[in-house]
């Protein structure tokens, strides 16, 4: 961090890990309509323009899509920078010290740097509810939860480390997904293998456009994992409920096969180790971090520079074959570009633990959601790097970020987690879809 330039300079009085409890001025709002884009991000491109300005995000549809694929639109450009480990040196005050390390480690890695397109983008009427959020929005249960918001980015100003990591939380996202996806995990000798494939139906209920908190009882999101393979994990299920209130425990339930019966999941959050790709990856490094935030203080550091995966439809049109090469994705389908983004450091909380005791996060500016993130051991050292890849989706007018993947740097591991073979939007089911006796009808069938 200490060779990384800061674009945004943070008052002392933000960068303390306790999270205030104001929201901004109708005068601070009205930067939404004029220097800030609708969602909070600089409206402006930087100096010297290899980061243009926003123009209102990709809504275009892409030629060739369909059946839940999404071909890439950039797919005649070039890379303008391209870094490896011989040249990571001139470029290092805009990559992460997790990207440097995998520079470092792997002599195959490298870094190819396209042109910038803010592609981020939301409804209408996500804006004007942000718009309403800036002003209303307050965190409530020491940062646990927020009241104020819905359908919005709740802290389009943010103030403190906790605001931007509800941000990414409940950042603009499909609201009612039908995904395809495979599990991979890497191992020490270069070899991969898929740990499952399965189907996922995401509801982002928060971005239901007629939605609110108590229409769905807190619950922010659902999820329903259908797994399809291998064959002894065939037809298994899990349901998940997020909640916007994390001080009561999370809500999720499982099918088991052999058991013919839905019963309470264990704990899928925190350090708990993944079930879904081998217990390679914890469950809250999914899309960069998918947790509550009791665990850690969030301190803001500010915002920068950097180079981070981003409009990776390429990637997954790929094909799995040829997106990876032993030990980690194959650069010659990875698609990086300079944003800039909010940085947040997540120290271990007085009286709680977790397997990583600190982490930094990368938050982009455009869609707030998490796009690269490191985590250290105990004793300091760098131990795991996650990288986030979006994918441009014209027909929801968002971005949709499901595929992240950890690299485990002691261990030389890899987890890969959905990948994406088809991600289609639907229309938003009934919420008595994402429950355990839903699961337990449809198994019987």
């Amino acid at each position: 961090m200490s060779k990384n330039k800061l674009i945004h300079a943070v008052l002392v009085s933000v960068l303390v890990s306790a999270p205030a409890s104001a929201a901004v001025t109708p005068a601070e709002a009205a930067q939404l309509k004029t220097t800030l884009t609708p969602l909070g991000a600089e409206r402006d491109g930087n100096k010297d323009g290899s980061i243009p300005a926003w123009k209102g995000g990709h809504k275009t549809p892409i030629p060739g899509a369909g059946d839940g694929k999404h071909p890439d639109p950039f797919a005649a450009e070039q890379p303008v920078v391209r870094i490896t480990a011989q040249n990571a040196g001139q470029h290092a005050g805009r990559l992460t010290e997790g990207v440097l390390a995998m520079l470092t480690k792997y002599p195959g890695y490298r870094i190819d740097v396209y042109p910038t397109h803010r592609t981020a983008g939301a409804p209408q009427w996500v804006y004007d509810n942000t718009f309403k959020a800036a002003t209303q929005a307050r965190l409530t249960t020491d940062g646990l939860s927020f009241e104020g918001a819905w359908g919005a980015v709740p802290f389009p100003i943010p103030k403190n480390g906790s605001e931007v990591m509800w941000n990414h939380l409940v950042h603009p996202h499909p609201a009612s997904v039908e995904l395809d996806f495979r599990v991979f995990v890497g191992t020490p000798d270069g070899k991969r293998s898929m740990a499952s494939k399965g189907v996922m139906n995401e509801q982002a209920s928060y971005y239901l456009e007629n939605g609110s908190a108590g229409k769905y009882n807190q619950v922010f999101q659902f999820y329903r994992f259908n797994t399809t393979a291998p064959t002894f994990k065939a037809g298994e299920q899990v349901v998940v409920h997020e909640s916007l209130d994390m001080s009561v425990e999370p809500q999720a339930w499982q099918y088991l096969v052999g058991q013919r019966r839905v019963r309470r999941a264990p704990t899928i959050s925190y350090d708990t180790p993944d079930f879904m790709a081998s217990g390679a990856n914890y469950f809250d490094e999914v899309y960069g971090l998918r947790s509550r935030l009791d665990r850690y203080d969030w301190k803001l550091v500010g915002k920068q520079e950097m180079y981070v995966p981003y409009n990776n439809n390429r990637f997954f049109a790929a094909g799995d074959e040829s997106a990876f090469v032993p030990f980690h994705t194959n650069p010659d389908h990875v698609r990086w570009e300079l944003h800039r983004v909010w940085v947040v450091e997540a120290t271990l909380a007085a009286g709680k633990r977790h397997a990583v005791p600190k982490r930094r996060f990368y938050i982009d500016e455009d869609s707030w959601a998490v796009l690269l993130a490191d985590g250290y051991d105990a004793e300091g050292k760098l131990w795991r790097t996650s990288q986030v890849f979006n994918m441009i989706v014209p027909e929801a007018e968002m971005l949709a970020t499901n595929f992240t993947v950890v690299y485990n740097l002691q261990a030389s591991t890899m987890s890969a987690i959905q990948y994406v073979d088809a991600l289609k939007v639907i229309p938003p089911r009934k919420t008595s879809y994402f429950s355990g006796d839903a699961m337990s009808s449809d198994s019987a069938r």
